[in-house]
């Protein structure tokens, strides 16, 4: 090793030598530059570990069954939490629709078809994200909210030393119900956004309610419907397993459960999003679609 290596080594004339320069920019550029693929790596592993524990739920669900007592209480907050918040918001966005829609049908003189048009858009797009966004707002909130405070209260870790598996305990249950539910409001959406659009055809559009019901099956299908239910029930699904995460790895105390509840919203909404992008793409691709 040469001497000008070592900061208390004498440079051979009785003094000692300079102490050793920091690192090189070049070296610290290189390590900023790795930064964002690390946070990447970080989020994918996030992401499988969200997946993880969802999964381990189901299993949980088939080798000893669904705690029923904490399913039904887990069913009862979410719809209470959820119904009316959906169909408030259901019934402009129906309106909205039906604005946008029918002033379009009046300039090609086709306001007859404003009931087809409102099927495809509040059935197959608008009911499922419409609930998978307000599951995830007020229920999983909730959700994650409650595990976190479990968790920052050693609730969890008590329930592990007597030997009560926390996932099938508390995560299955939540998991199963945000599913039901899900499923079972998305029909209350689609109700509630196809009065509204009604509601404004009639005053705005002037269509008689004869034409609005008859064009219905025009352009929709029953697959319209499948596939409208399969995806509120993944949202769901993806929204209690993304709050139950975030709750039962919580820390830092208050502050971290609050930061947990922020996060789960935040990823519930982009997963739900993405889903939404690649499911339709699936049932364009594999469904055929009616034409006029």
């Amino acid at each position: 090793m040469s001497i000008w290596s070592h900061p208390l080594r004498g440079n051979g004339h009785g003094r000692a030598s300079r102490p050793v320069s920091p690192a090189p920019p070049r070296a610290r550029v290189k390590a900023s530059e790795a930064w964002p693929f690390d946070r990447l790596l970080d989020l994918v592993q996030e992401t499988g570990n969200m997946f993880a524990i969802g999964l381990d739920a189901l299993r949980q669900l088939l080798r000893r069954g669904l705690p029923v007592s904490e399913f039904f209480e887990q069913c009862w907050f979410l719809a209470r939490v959820t119904t009316l918040p959906l169909i408030l918001v259901s019934i402009p966005f129906g309106m909205v629709i039906a604005l946008e829609v029918g002033s379009l049908l009046q300039q090609i003189g086709a306001q007859s078809q404003l009931g087809a048009a409102m099927v495809l858009a509040v059935v197959r797009e608008q009911a499922p994200v419409a609930t998978a966004l307000l599951i995830a707002g007020a229920g999983g909130s909730a959700m994650c909210a409650d595990l976190g405070s479990r968790r920052t209260r050693d609730e969890i870790a008590a329930m592990e030393v007597m030997g009560i598996n926390p996932v099938h305990r508390l995560v299955l249950p939540r998991l199963v119900a945000a599913t039901v539910v899900a499923v079972l409001l998305d029909g209350v959406v689609s109700v509630a956004g196809i009065a509204g659009g009604l509601f404004f055809g009639e005053h705005s559009v002037h269509v008689t309610q004869s034409s609005f019901f008859a064009s219905f099956d025009e352009l929709a299908q029953l697959a319209d419907l499948g596939i409208a239910l399969f995806k509120a029930a993944v949202f769901g699904y993806l929204a209690a397993m993304v709050a139950c995460y975030k709750g039962m790895f919580a820390k830092g105390g208050p502050k971290g459960v609050g930061d947990a509840v922020n996060q789960a919203v935040v990823v519930t909404f982009v997963l739900a999003f993405f889903v939404n992008f690649v499911l339709t793409i699936f049932y364009f691709n594999f469904i055929p679609q009616k034409a006029l």
